[in-house]
């Protein structure tokens, strides 16, 4: 089979973003996100609608491949979905009744066209293309051990590292050795990928990165998140089980559970900020999620305020819950320009440093001469948080009260979460009293854990058994961090996923 590969990219240069939370951006954001469906003569062109709905997740390039019964094609571009696939390049070029995408956001590897998924080789049995959102923590030690063995790495994704392994594994079928790869993988990771006759869908065993399943007609779809189904029509199935393999070929779907059991650690970062507040998780509504977490944060550090105002966007449905548990009146206070991207042209230091007022802008209105409660999803560095606390003064405010939609954010994330390191976390180096100060609020507080539980449905954190990934909070990380630890090559490569 012949790949057919389209990478127009010309037009759009490309900002390498590594570990892309920069000085100058003063936020979480996610690696990425996958979509894949089988059996459906718009394969290519419900793969971009579907990638659009998951933009959120990943804005620095985006790709998909499909098949069409005779041979791959594939298109990938750096920039936004809505950019770069056109209706010419969904429908004359990408062909076929299945395909796999990816939207990215890159903490592994870094940028550059050569890491745009789906990454694609040809194996022995035919072609083959694979998706990855999480972010695999002993990549760099398996790398070495498959180059010691000959194999030659084309990108710096931990992607291909998956890739090579199936490659070089001894098993038999396809699945079989995907299987024998995956087992050797520590870290997160939800994956789709592609071959010739299959649709395979893939989940870590602690489930820390979500996927979901659901069908449009006859044609099986995999997601990120559900609100990829929404916006093509497709019914919700239900989500791929922690460790679980789901196999979809013309005979239907197979569901395999080949890695030992573990309790789920999806990551509680998804309900505070990754996801669509429109997608569902477990059967619960993120959106229901944040207000409840609103609620919790009132109840635990309530204020006398006139007005309760989010930071846009990520912080509105917490300042609704937020208002209606304390029965202060919620207003925006700040208005979002949602036509600012990351690439715009600050050509001089004036310009730069006006800072946040490039995507904010205070509302003088209903903020002049009011007592005000800020409400946000976190606080990483701080630089943007103060900013909008000094525009917000600026605007009138007679008082200043920030509340913050999770706890202090102390740890690096390295499941796929794109985080400064510790050393330049504002939480990890202040106490919530400096953090204040540096802020330059009246008050501050942050939701705790057992709230943050609470409002996802525990009543109370498990310190021994905890339902979640909450290393960014905690520092409990739920795997082995072999390539941090810098110990690979001496420990077990299958600490994570093992075998019955």
């Amino acid at each position: 089979m012949r790949l057919k590969t389209v990478e127009d990219f010309t037009s759009h240069p490309f900002e390498a973003a590594g570990s892309a939370c920069t000085s100058d951006d003063d936020a979480f954001h996610e690696e990425c996100a996958i979509f894949g469906i089988f059996n459906h003569e718009a394969a290519p062109a419900l793969t971009t609608l579907g990638l659009h709905a998951l933009q959120h997740r990943g804005q620095e390039a985006s790709g998909i491949v499909s098949y069409d019964g005779t041979q791959f094609h594939s298109e990938r571009h750096v920039g936004l979905i809505g950019d770069n696939f056109t209706q010419q390049a969904v429908l004359d070029r990408l062909q076929g009744t299945r395909a796999i995408g990816h939207n990215r956001y890159s903490t592994a590897g870094g940028g550059g066209i050569r890491n745009i998924q789906p990454l694609y080789a040809e194996f022995a049995g035919g072609g083959f293309a694979v998706a990855h959102n999480g972010n695999i923590t002993n990549a760099r030690t398996l790398q070495r051990q498959l180059q010691e063995r000959g194999s030659i790495f084309q990108s710096t994704s931990d992607t291909e590292t998956i890739i090579h392994l199936i490659a070089t594994s001894n098993r038999g079928p396809l699945v079989e050795r995907m299987i024998d790869a995956l087992r050797q993988l520590e870290g997160a990771f939800s994956i789709v990928a592609l071959s010739e006759k299959k649709l395979i869908g893939a989940r870590d065993p602690l489930g820390v990165r979500p996927l979901v399943l659901g069908k449009l007609d006859d044609a099986y779809v995999l997601a990120s998140e559900t609100c990829a189904f929404d916006i093509i029509g497709a019914d919700f199935i239900r989500e791929i089980e922690p460790g679980e393999m789901v196999v979809i070929t013309d005979k239907g779907l197979e569901s395999l559970h080949p890695f030992r059991t573990h309790a789920s650690r999806f990551c509680i970062f998804e309900y505070v900020y990754f996801a669509r507040p429109d997608s569902n998780f477990a059967g619960t509504s993120v959106y229901n999620v944040r207000k409840r977490i609103g609620g919790e944060l009132s109840r635990e550090s309530g204020v006398e305020a006139d007005v309760v105002v989010p930071v846009p966007d990520s912080g509105v449905p917490a300042a609704i819950g937020f208002s209606e548990a304390s029965n202060i009146p919620f207003d925006y206070g700040i208005i979002r320009n949602h036509y600012v991207g990351r690439t715009f042209i600050e050509p001089t230091d004036t310009i730069r440093h006006m800072g946040v007022k490039l995507k904010h802008n205070a509302n003088r209105s209903i903020l002049e001469g009011r007592r005000v409660v800020l409400v946000d999803d976190s606080i990483v560095r701080g630089t943007t948080s103060k900013k909008i606390v000094q525009m917000v003064r600026d605007a009138g405010a007679k008082e200043v009260h920030m509340r913050i939609a999770s706890p202090p954010t102390t740890n690096a994330c390295y499941y796929g979460v794109d985080t400064p390191e510790s050393s330049k976390l504002l939480a990890s180096q202040m106490s919530i009293e400096e953090m204040s100060r540096y802020i330059g609020v009246d008050s501050l507080a942050f939701l705790t854990i057992d709230g943050l539980y609470r409002a996802v449905g525990d009543e109370n954190r498990n310190n021994d058994a905890p339902q979640f990934c909450d290393a960014c909070f905690t520092g409990e990380y739920p795997t082995v961090l072999t390539d941090k630890e810098g110990t690979a090559s001496d420990r077990p490569i299958t600490r994570l996923v093992e075998n019955h």
